[in-house]
C-alpha cells in the first residue's frame, strides 16, 4: 500500500513540476521584455497605408524598439501572463506595432487563459499571413502581419465558435486604438 502511495506521489510531483516549468517557460529563448511602446515613431508606421513593406531585418532593426524587433523579426515570445493586452477589455482595434496594419477587432478577442491575448478571427482575411512552424518539435501554424510579415504568434484550432480558431498573439507586437479615437480619426 505504501509503495503504491509513493509511486502516485512521484507521478503527481512530476506532473506539478512539468506544469510549473511549462507555464513559466517560453518556447523560444529570445524572450522580449514587455515594454509600453506607445505608438512607434518609425516612418513606415501607418494605420491607413496597406502597401507591402519588404524591408530587410537590418532596416527593421534601425526603426523598431528592441522588444518589438525581438518578436517581429526574430520570432521571439514574451513571457506568458505578462503582456499589456493579455487581460485588456477596451473596445477598439489592434494594430501591428511594427507597421500599423490593422489586425484584430476587440469583438474577436476572448479569454483563453493561455497567457497571451487571444482572438478567434482577424479583422480581414488579408490581415494575417500563415506559415508552417515545426520548431521545438511541435507542429504549429505561425501567423504574421499581412503588410510587413512580422511574426505575431501562432494560430490553433481550439478556439470558440464561430471559427474554432485561437490566434495566440504577443502583446509586444500589438498596438491598440480605442473605438472613440478610431472613430475620430475616421471622420477627419
Amino acid at each position: 500500500m505504501m509503495k503504491k502511495y509513493m509511486k502516485n506521489s512521484i507521478y503527481f510531483l512530476t506532473l506539478i513540476i512539468f506544469l510549473v516549468i511549462g507555464c513559466n517557460c517560453s518556447f523560444n529563448n529570445k524572450i522580449a521584455p514587455t515594454v509600453d511602446n506607445n505608438l512607434p515613431t518609425n516612418d513606415r508606421y501607418s494605420d491607413s497605408d496597406t502597401t507591402k513593406l519588404p524591408l530587410s531585418n537590418e532596416e527593421w532593426k534601425k526603426i523598431l524598439p528592441a522588444d518589438v524587433y525581438a518578436i517581429a523579426r526574430e520570432k521571439g515570445t514574451e513571457r506568458a501572463f505578462t503582456g499589456k493586452y493579455y487581460e485588456h477589455k477596451e473596445v477598439g482595434t489592434y494594430y501591428c506595432a511594427a507597421c500599423g496594419f490593422a489586425l484584430f477587432n476587440s469583438n474577436g478577442k476572448f479569454d483563453s487563459n493561455c497567457g497571451w491575448p487571444s482572438f478567434f478571427e482577424p479583422i480581414t482575411k488579408g490581415s494575417i499571413l500563415y506559415a508552417p512552424d515545426n520548431s521545438y518539435g511541435m507542429k504549429r501554424t505561425e501567423v504574421m502581419c499581412g503588410r510587413c510579415k512580422s511574426h505575431l504568434g501562432h494560430v490553433f484550432d481550439d478556439g470558440p465558435p464561430p471559427t474554432g480558431l485561437r490566434y495566440c498573439i504577443n502583446s509586444v507586437i500589438l498596438d491598440f486604438s480605442a473605438a472613440k479615437k478610431a472613430e475620430k480619426n475616421f471622420t477627419k
